[in-house]
């Protein structure tokens, strides 16, 4: 079934801001997806999900290897982020690229603590995965 991005229903909301793993799939150099456990955090109104993470992660590598590869053609990496429960699910998909700044990591941190209920250690090499949606689908 698919969901507004911009504008989904109570039901797919409330559940993207329940306590749930999640993970996420990039693209290796090779085409091939990596599929990794991590948290997530979505954010309609801005059309946004985001994952904090260590830059030397193979994740975030395979976001910069894509999202360099795309330059030319204008967008990031192209992944998903999924969480399911029981019979519920719901994916996001669109264009993830790496955050470095300071207020993107602090913004995410923060997001992630509200979700998640706690506020992860700091971390120097702390980035952002952020993905800038084009597509939402799920059960909720």
């Amino acid at each position: 079934m698919s969901h507004d991005v911009l504008n989904p229903t109570p039901e797919y909301l409330a559940f993207w801001r329940e306590r749930h793993v999640c993970t996420l799939t990039t693209p290796r150099p090779d085409g091939t997806p990596h599929v990794v456990p991590v948290g997530v955090t979505y954010d309609p109104e801005a059309g946004l999900a985001r994952v904090i993470s260590n830059r030397h992660s193979k994740k975030v590598r395979n976001v910069l290897a894509a999202q360099d590869a795309q330059d030319a053609q204008g967008g990031g990496a192209r992944v998903a982020v999924c969480q399911m429960e029981g019979r519920r699910w719901a994916t996001l998909e669109g264009r993830a690229v790496i955050r470095t700044d300071e207020a993107s990591v602090a913004d995410a941190v923060a997001r992630y603590a509200e979700r998640y209920g706690r506020t992860p250690s700091p971390n120097p090499d702390r980035v952002v995965v952020e993905i800038t949606l084009d597509r939402a689908m799920g059960r909720a």
